[in-house]
């Protein structure tokens, strides 16, 4: 099978992109959070680990900043899944 050039970018360019996350979560969506979430934890946790446990100071340090980056995913997966606190006002 092949691709047509262009095909691909005209698609992505169709779907656009959702800028915040919906109201509503569904069942399939909840599931795949989930699992970023504990993705995310566990390769922290081994980072983390890893560099407690490495010799060599670079490496170290590069096991480091790659928890730090599945830190920062983890809790911004985290802010998504927070409920707003904005409730509209009845008068």
């Amino acid at each position: 099978m092949q691709q047509q050039p262009g095909n691909g970018m005209q698609q992505n360019q169709q779907q656009g992109f959702i800028s915040e996350p919906p109201q509503v979560i569904s069942n399939k969506d909840h599931l795949y959070l989930n699992d970023m979430l504990s993705w995310n934890l566990l390769a922290t946790k081994k980072a983390y680990f890893y560099a407690e446990n490495c010799q060599d100071p670079e490496i170290k340090e590069a096991i480091s900043q790659a928890g730090q980056m599945h830190q920062r995913h983890y809790e911004r997966l985290l802010t998504h899944l927070k409920p707003t606190t904005e409730q509209p006002t009845v008068q």
